[in-house]
């Protein structure tokens, strides 16, 4: 018990000395209070003045409208001189190695030293809440310090475009009157003194949190945006090493650097991080521009290859990038051209960024989709393989890749070396295999949208033909296909003209024929056209010579193909034209009259007035008709007060000679109309799977016969229930009842 005595009257004697000046106080019955109670008093008296007095005094420096940093600095100054008073009373109270021994920890608020519990009264009572104008104010004045920073510690060249300016830009402030320096002595002073009173992490912890990320966000979309032909990865991390890690061991670099040295390298980690995903953001943001200047963009892609690996936003740049080829590419305001341009721009990129072929699959599903849509998507394709010059296709032709088709059921191999395998990201198609989305061409992906090459083959035999019909020579070496029809046309020709000029028979009109066998062209586009008297003279001697010369052949004209040269004399000039010969044979009929209605008109050449009309519009662009009234046509021969050159051109429309190969194709399909015919006489309704199922048994068998897939199956049989051939209800197919 004497003990005890002694170690009361110890802490009596250490509190009334060094407590606060001047003020002894009473306290009866101290003696029978435990020894803890006296750290506890302590304490309990300390978190009062701290309440009443030096909370309130505190604040009040903020109260005065509007706040500046200078507040914060008497402010800061205030509190570190209440705390430099209070420290010698509670370091000689620890000094007390009596009381050190017997002291509990669950006493100090489970803090092992009188020091830290008092900073944590302090934290607990003055800062629970920051009030929002203060916040403001450190927000503003370590945002100054930083600039500033930045400022001081860049080159001048780097820093400024222009040598001559006249403001500082460390503190926005006149050059002669340049608070630089001013700033950042304020700015060491703060950090000291808070890191004196041991709350320099609490009060500027938030504040410079924000700031670092809002300067890197800034300097990240300052610097790299825009730019897809640098890579920006080293640059950025030199950069935060520099600038943002330098200012951070600034701030903390007062009384206590070693403890908080740790923190800021554990805090390079989340901040390399958020530059990583920063950085990312503004390349996913700009990803369509990146992927149609591939290849130039690839140090672009390879940023953000790198940064997919660091960070979670694969699933963001599937969504955004997703997004933006459907806005910007799968609308009808868009050439089938340009879609296929900026696909394989895509099918380059995104195999840089994942070579596993897995973000390609998902954000390009939609393109292909819209790209089967469109009826002139296999015709673009094929142009582009056979173009004359050079092209993207063109080149991925050259080298010459097998076609990978019909992916799924492939395999992996398994003679790759599995010491490099990869597994699939999470959201890979788990029906598709790896070795598939790893190593299709682009001609493959191209031919993968309808999946099969048999279709690509119609397509190029149709352009081939629309290019021999529609020249007037024999140039023959680019081709590879029906060219023996090509050869044969030019003798034939040749003996025809020399039959003609030893008889001396010669018709008005010249004419020089491209004989095809039906069997190895495409079917022709259809079109009703009775050409006039004088043509068909022409095409009736031709035949004649024709027959002499192949005994029992004869020719079947398409009198709708090909190119008629002609002048057209009017009366204040001539002009030549290279045009179809209907735009020919309506052009002729104003020789007979200069006015002609469309239904006249339409009955002379025994064509569709719709067809009529939109053949006309070819010469009135021309100048040469003109609508007198609605549906009457009236032939220009002169225009006064204007000049004109001879005009040679050819017919504006682009219009294929050959039917298109969805045209072939529905052609092809209508084989399986009988079948399904019979089916559903027999069996009245049935599902479009039984259907298929069926087909496949009784239609399809034979190496020579073509197959038919489900999709494909479903749209022709849709295709009969709009010409009401069948009926569709209940999900099964059935033929609708005879009146």
């Amino acid at each position: 018990m004497a003990a005890n005595v002694e170690l009361v009257n110890r802490a009596w004697t250490v509190l009334t000395d060094t407590l606060t000046p001047g003020e002894k106080k009473n306290f009866p019955g101290i003696y029978q209070y435990r020894r803890h109670i006296i750290e506890e008093w302590f304490l309990d008296t300390l978190q009062e003045d701290l309440r009443q007095k030096v909370g309130p005094q505190f604040w009040n420096y903020f109260s005065i409208q509007p706040s500046e940093t200078d507040q914060l600095l008497e402010a800061v100054e205030y509190l570190h001189k209440v705390t430099m008073d209070y420290l010698p009373c509670i370091q000689r109270l620890e000094s007390t190695t009596q009381i050190k021994r017997w002291r509990k920890s669950s006493t100090l608020f489970n803090t092992s030293s009188l020091t830290e519990a008092f900073i944590l009264l302090m934290k607990s009572t003055l800062f629970s809440i920051f009030p929002r104008t203060f916040q403001e104010i450190v927000n503003k004045f370590y945002s100054d310090a930083f600039k500033v920073f930045h400022h001081t510690t860049t080159e001048p060249d780097q820093d400024s475009e222009d040598d001559e300016e006249t403001s500082c830009k460390g503190c926005e402030q006149p050059s002669e009157t340049c608070l630089c320096q001013h700033i950042m002595l304020n700015f060491h002073n703060l950090n000291r003194k808070l890191d004196d009173i041991g709350i320099l992490e609490r009060v500027s912890g938030t504040a410079v949190t924000n700031i670092v990320h809002e300067r890197i966000k800034t300097y990240v979309e300052n610097s790299c945006k825009g730019n897809f032909e640098t890579s920006y990865i080293d640059i950025l991390e030199t950069w935060l090493d520099t600038k943002v890690l330098g200012w951070l061991h600034l701030v903390y670099s007062g009384n206590r650097t070693h403890i908080y040295s740790d923190c800021i390298d554990g805090f390079k980690g989340r901040l390399l991080h958020f530059l990583y995903e920063s950085f990312a953001n503004i390349q996913i943001e700009q990803l369509f521009n990146i992927i149609i200047e591939f290849p130039e963009s690839e140090p672009a892609i390879l940023d953000l290859k790198m940064c997919l690996e660091k960070t979670d936003v694969r699933t963001q740049l599937v969504t955004s990038l997703k997004s933006a080829l459907e806005t910007r590419l799968l609308h009808p305001g868009v050439n089938t051209s340009d879609i296929l341009t900026a696909y394989i721009a895509a099918i380059r990129a995104l195999r840089v960024l994942d070579p596993a072929g897995v973000i390609l699959e998902l954000v390009c599903h939609p393109v292909r989709k819209y790209l089967r849509s469109r009826d002139d998507t296999v015709r673009c394709i094929v142009s582009n393989l056979t173009y004359d010059g050079s092209n993207e296709l063109l080149d991925e032709l050259i080298k010459g890749q097998p076609l990978l088709l019909d992916e799924t059921g492939h395999s992996d191999n398994e003679d790759e070396d599995w010491e490099k395998w990869m597994p699939d990201p999470v959201d890979a198609d788990t029906s598709t295999t790896s070795k598939s989305r790893r190593a299709s061409d682009i001609i493959s992906m191209l031919v993968n949208i309808y999946g099969s090459k048999e279709l690509f083959v119609n397509e190029y035999r149709t352009l081939l033909a629309d290019r021999i019909l529609t020249q007037f020579n024999y140039e023959i070496e680019k081709e590879i296909l029906m060219l023996k029809d090509v050869a044969d046309s030019k003798r034939l020709n040749t003996r025809v003209t020399e039959a003609r000029n030893k008889s001396g028979e010669r018709g008005e009109i010249d004419v020089n024929a491209m004989v095809l066998s039906a069997q190895f062209w495409p079917a022709f586009r259809e079109e009703k056209i009775t050409l006039p008297e004088v043509m068909q003279e022409s095409l009736k001697e031709y035949t004649k010579k024709f027959e002499a010369l192949k005994g029992n052949r004869t020719l079947n004209w398409k009198p709708h193909l090909g190119l008629v040269n002609i002048d057209i004399e009017l009366k204040d000039r001539t002009i030549n034209f290279n045009v179809s010969p209907v735009h020919a044979a309506i052009i002729m009929q104003f020789q007979k009259q200069e006015k002609w209605t469309v239904e006249d008109l339409s009955n002379e050449l025994q064509m569709p007035a719709t067809a009529l009309r939109r053949k006309i519009a070819y010469w009135q662009t021309q100048g040469l008709l003109k609508e007198e009234t609605t549906d009457t046509f009236l032939l220009v021969e002169e225009h006064k007060g204007r000049t004109h050159d001879v005009i040679v051109t050819d017919d504006d429309e682009t219009e294929s000679a050959m039917a298109s190969a969805q045209s072939q194709r529905e052609e092809e399909l209508q084989v399986f109309w009988s079948y399904i015919v019979g089916m559903l006489t027999n069996l009245e309704s049935l599902p479009l799977e039984r259907i298929h199922t069926m087909l496949r048994m009784f239609a399809m068998q034979g190496p020579t016969t073509m197959e038919c897939s489900t999709q494909e199956l479903k749209g022709f049989l849709d295709r009969k229930v709009k010409e009401q051939k069948l009926l569709y209800a209940g999900g099964v197919y059935r033929l609708p009842k005879s009146s």
